[in-house]
């Protein structure tokens, strides 16, 4: 047989140059495999942490790839959608206290759909002051959860008010406001002004953390008196909440107040799980500036161009519709707003006050008027220098400071008492007519009322189903604009 030397070599040379490739590929290829193997795991062990990620960090890494622009919303300031267990590590959603019965029983209750859509519209309310409460937070490395106590508290209502006679986001008692700058005055009551009242809750908190050495004891406190708790676990030797309430050694309202803060704060951290609404609204970037006079906010918002809304919202601890006179006191404006405001303040040819001018006629008191007037004589008196009450002239004419939108007084007409509803119980006097797809929640909203007191003051549990044209007792809606 003949051989080809040449092709046999050649074939030789060829599988020598495969061979010394080959060499060098099987390494690089070997080195791909495993640099794409860890890859791969590391992107698994991401997928699995991403939850408790900000969702908003999130979406700025999903958005950055031309295919996923249009599948999130942009993310706001006011972005309820955040992972907020990722604020700090303290967070107060651990496994045993999700696992407690009462835990599951308030997040089977609030991501009911009647549930869900009270959350959402709870939170909607509070949009302008969340992105505040959550900086606040995350300065002090509080939990993160600590954000959706006012849920709870007070429905995220600034003019809350409980049956005990608690107030504001964060439901202060007038004896607890002491050491935490909330004042009460004719003008204002701060329980309802939610800068201080939030960080003076906060403070709150933190001290009772201090004290117990736990989160859900510190909440308890919050809710039942740092004193009483201290007391409890002093006389029980237990220092767990878990335990005294399995012991039922704490009342029954404190017992089921963590569990519900845990419950809202566990679906509204999961939006997508739960169903939860991401809210896109902006909130404004609030800032205090001093006045040096009183100003009607009507006129304010007419001269600066500010919705008359958001300074109300803003300033919710005002009695009136008016500043105090006092000139170191602080209003809360939109920061863009600032300048306008100054101009505007600085401007002495413009009277910032709106004025009743009544003739004074026979039989007249400055008691009478100033009740129908909704403010006090002393208040009268200033705006008139020199008047007395003794004294009234009749045909005189007095200024009276508009602070409340009223009629004409007549001499001898008695005023209106008004008993205003409360979000957080308040007095159940009146009546309604349950519609066709009515529930204790949707009920509960529209008269701004927490849905387990509504459930409470008609003897129901809180999922019961209401039957058409029942008969619930409910707070009286009172307009007092």
């Amino acid at each position: 047989m003949k051989i080809n030397h040449r092709e046999h070599r050649g074939c030789t040379e060829g599988t020598e140059r495969k061979g010394k490739y080959n060499s060098f590929a099987f390494p690089l290829w070997f080195s791909l495999c495993v640099l794409c193997g860890f890859s791969f795991l590391t992107a698994a062990v991401h997928a699995q942490t991403d939850i408790s990620r900000p969702l908003r960090q999130v979406q700025f890494r999903l958005t950055d790839h031309p295919a996923s622009r249009n599948m999130l919303p942009s993310p706001s300031v006011a972005d309820l959608s955040l992972s907020l267990r990722s604020f700090t590590e303290n967070s107060l959603l651990s496994p045993e206290a999700l696992e407690q019965a009462l835990t599951q029983q308030y997040i089977k209750q609030y991501s009911s759909p009647g549930g869900i859509a009270w959350l959402n519209a709870v939170i909607r309310r509070g949009s302008p002051y969340i992105p505040f409460i959550r900086r606040e937070i995350e300065e002090r490395g509080l939990p993160a959860e600590l954000l959706y106590l006012p849920v709870i508290e007070s429905g995220y209502l600034s003019t809350a008010v409980s049956k005990s006679g608690a107030m504001g986001l964060w439901q202060f008692m007038k004896n607890s406001i002491g050491g935490y700058d909330i004042k009460i005055s004719d003008w204002a009551d701060e329980r309802r002004d939610f800068w201080k009242a939030t960080q003076g809750a906060l403070r709150k908190l933190e001290d009772n953390y201090k004290t117990l050495g736990d989160w859900p004891l510190a909440l308890a406190a919050y809710n039942a008196g740092l004193g009483g708790v201290s007391r409890t676990i002093k006389q029980t030797g237990l220092n767990d909440f878990w335990a005294l309430s399995e012991k039922k050694a704490l009342k029954a309202e404190t017992i089921h107040y963590v569990p519900k803060l845990l419950a809202v704060a566990h679906i509204m951290s999961r939006p997508r799980q739960y169903g939860v609404d991401i809210w896109q609204e902006e909130a404004p970037e609030w800032a205090r500036i001093p006045l040096g006079r009183a100003v009607d906010l009507s006129i304010l918002a007419a001269e600066t161009g500010i919705d008359i809304n958001i300074l109300k919202s803003g300033n919710a601890e005002l009695n009136y519709n008016v500043t105090p006179p006092d000139a170191s006191w602080l209003l809360k404006i939109p920061a863009e707003n600032a300048p306008a405001v100054a101009a505007v303040m600085e401007r002495k040819d413009l009277n910032l006050i709106k004025n009743y001018i009544y003739t004074i006629s026979y039989g007249d008191t400055l008691s009478a008027l100033a009740l129908h007037y909704g403010i006090s004589v002393d208040l009268i008196q200033n705006a008139n220098p020199g008047l007395k009450s003794k004294y009234l002239q009749i045909g005189n004419r007095i200024l009276i400071p508009a602070l409340k939108d009223v009629g004409p007084y007549q001499a001898g007409q008695s005023a209106a008492i008004n008993v205003s509803a409360s979000a957080g119980g308040g007095s159940f006097e009146g009546t309604h007519l349950v519609k066709k797809g009515e529930t204790l929640w949707s009920i509960a909203l529209a008269h701004d009322i927490a849905p387990d007191a509504l459930a409470q003051a008609n003897n129901m549990a809180l999922n019961d189903t209401l039957s058409v044209g029942r008969n619930l007792k409910v707070p009286i809606i009172v307009n007092n604009e």
